[in-house]
């Protein structure tokens, strides 16, 4: 997604089915012919082995501390949030039995629902919510990303900066134990969607003040506000989910969720093979078998997630947006979709992902080219000029690196020595991969912003909710949590054109009387990043995968997580064929 949407850009296990305007769930993935021949498995049959693809592990279970999808995903299942996001990336009251606002756009009031709880029985009041919302902002906490998520709060940079202790009874109020106050510096059209991001879901103080940083270890007794709780976790193995028994909403119909680890990313499909797990992403060599599978195994659901280059700003030759343009204009993205994913992706030149709200199909890429081809002579001549601006020759140039993350993806492997060979060729340059593993290269981008450690770097974005602030501000902002490539915070000779550029994201930000202005003033901006080469967007994400036809009422969206009452959906049916899951039927 960096943030708590971050992928490496191999291929996800998911993707979209429409690309409209507005997100759309991808319908229901069962499998299943007719609803009228499905039956239901017997309960010991109720497990749902789901693995984690090219991942070693997961960096964290502290949502306030989340930079990845993949921590995402398995905390969309234990916590919960005041609202989060339906499937067709609508907001929706859960913590929450209602919300309004004040009719000056900056006071939100929240009135709980009755009967929260926590998975050992204790109750879920107000105080709790304004605990985990300050907790995550707190500097002690060191959250990557709450502070700018939550930029928009009353007093948030003095907290930041040790003016203030707290937020509480300050920007966050909890007047009674079901309500709910939020206070804002300024209205915002975006603040509820800013809302669903996990650095604001509900954790339990008492674990926090019992196991400190290690709450993370004692899930299964307390603290879980979610439809599950994490019964098992052996690192580097897998992690186990259980329904949690205490909660709120509607029950889910499995009894188990198990996702293994797999750190070779195309393993997973050998393992469905087998029938060791329920669901695997699709290596390319292996898209032909994988669309034969009968009763409809296979899937390609869109996502909305762009994957990416990203060059920093502070390293040469990278300063210089001539050569960044060059670097563009060099690949033959078409060639790499059409050759090298077999159509599993879709070329692009946008930072804003098509069947996002504010997408511009009049967008020009750098140069003002129009098409996803190579033009090397164009990139040739922009890298001669950019050199001479700099003082540099091809000799004098610094050795470029670019580290990526493959996790054992052919497809990504072929793609980068195919990239390798473009510029080689367009630019007569060596470019070295450092491929590395994926916790790895996002811990290094978490800790890139005003460093030149990094020089350049593979990843990918993924929506955390349905607006172009998600992909435009939250990415290349003044002193965005994500501007990691050090856009419009540089002494390059083009920086006064990348403030006036972040200025025109903060004037959208704060739009709420024209929504047409507002997503006009997004495309203008995209159009000058796209310029600046602030991403090298190279595809938006499709994912592949097949799942078992007795995995039944699973729908995929285009965040690729589960909204908390989508479980009580989803059931294991006696289609054939299902993961042997005798082993973690106990």
């Amino acid at each position: 997604m960096q943030s708590s949407k971050q992928f490496a850009t191999k291929l996800l296990p998911t993707l979209f089915c429409l690309l409209a305007l507005l997100i759309v769930a991808c319908g229901n993935t069962s499998n299943n012919p007719s609803t009228a021949q499905i039956t239901k498995a017997s309960e010991d049959k109720q497990i749902f082995v789901r693995p984690y693809g090219g991942l070693a592990d997961l960096r964290t279970l502290d949502p306030a501390l989340t930079t990845d999808l993949y921590s995402a995903q398995a905390e969309y299942m234990i916590y919960t949030n005041l609202v989060m996001l339906g499937n067709k990336g609508e907001i929706v009251d859960v913590l929450a039995a209602s919300h309004n606002v004040s009719s000056d756009g900056l006071t939100w009031t929240f009135t709980l629902r009755d009967g929260l709880k926590f998975n050992d029985g204790a109750p879920i009041t107000s105080q709790d919510i304004v605990y985990s919302i300050d907790r995550s902002l707190q500097p002690a906490t060191k959250s990557p990303f709450a502070a700018y998520y939550m930029a928009l709060l009353k007093d948030v940079n003095k907290l930041r900066d040790g003016k203030i202790k707290t937020l509480i009874g300050n920007s966050l109020l909890a007047p009674d134990a079901k309500t709910v106050k939020i206070i804002t510096e300024k209205k915002a059209a975006y603040f509820l969607h800013a809302l669903t991001f996990q650095t604001n879901f509900l954790v339990d103080r008492r674990m926090i003040e019992k196991y400190g940083s290690k709450f993370t270890e004692h899930l299964s007794e307390g603290g879980c506000s979610g439809p599950w709780i994490v019964s098992s976790y052996q690192r580097g193995k897998e992690i186990v989910f259980t329904p949690n028994p205490h909660y709120f909403g509607k029950k889910p119909l499995l009894k188990k969720v198990v996702r293994p680890f797999y750190k070779e990313g195309d393993t997973t499909y050998r393992a469905y093979q087998v029938n060791q797990v329920d669901r695997a992403s699709v290596p390319i060599p292996n898209l032909s078998e994988a669309k034969a599978l009968p009763n409809n195994q296979f899937h390609q659901d869109p996502l909305l997630a762009i994957g990416y280059y990203t060059m920093n700003y502070l390293t040469k030759p990278f300063n210089n947006v001539k050569i960044r343009q060059a670097f563009d204009l060099s690949i033959d993205k078409d060639a790499l979709a059409t050759n090298i994913y077999k159509g599993a992706v879709r070329p692009t030149n946008h930072i804003i992902p098509e069947g996002m709200p504010g997408y511009n199909p009049d967008l020009k890429r750098a140069g003002g080219v129009t098409d996803t081809k190579a033009h090397p002579d164009l990139a040739k001549q922009l890298f001669e000029e950019g050199l001479k601006e700099e003082g540099l020759t091809r000799e004098t140039l610094p050795p470029i690196v670019l580290t990526v993350s493959t996790a054992g993806s052919a497809a990504s492997r072929n793609a980068i020595a195919a990239e390798q060979q473009m510029w080689q060729t367009a630019l007569g340059i060596t470019v070295k991969i450092d491929d590395i593993d994926f916790n790895k290269l996002d811990e290094e981008v978490a800790n890139n912003a005003g460093s030149q450690k990094l020089m350049a770097w593979s990843m990918g974005w993924i929506a955390d909710y349905p607006d172009p602030q998600n992909f435009t501000t939250i990415q290349f902002g003044k002193g965005a949590a994500n501007n990691k490539s050090n856009y419009g915070q540089n002494q390059s000779k083009d920086a006064a054109q990348q403030v006036a550029t972040q200025q025109l994201l903060a004037e959208a930000d704060t739009n709420t009387d024209d929504t047409n202005v507002r997503l006009l003033q997004y495309s203008k901006a995209e159009q000058q990043l796209v310029n600046d080469v602030a991403w090298l967007p190279m595809f938006q994400q499709t994912t592949l995968y097949i799942m078992k036809p007795c995995v039944t009422n699973y729908v995929s969206n285009s965040f690729d997580l589960v909204p908390p009452d989508d479980w009580s959906n989803i059931y294991i049916s006696t289609a054939t064929p299902c993961a042997d899951t005798t082993n973690y039927n106990k």
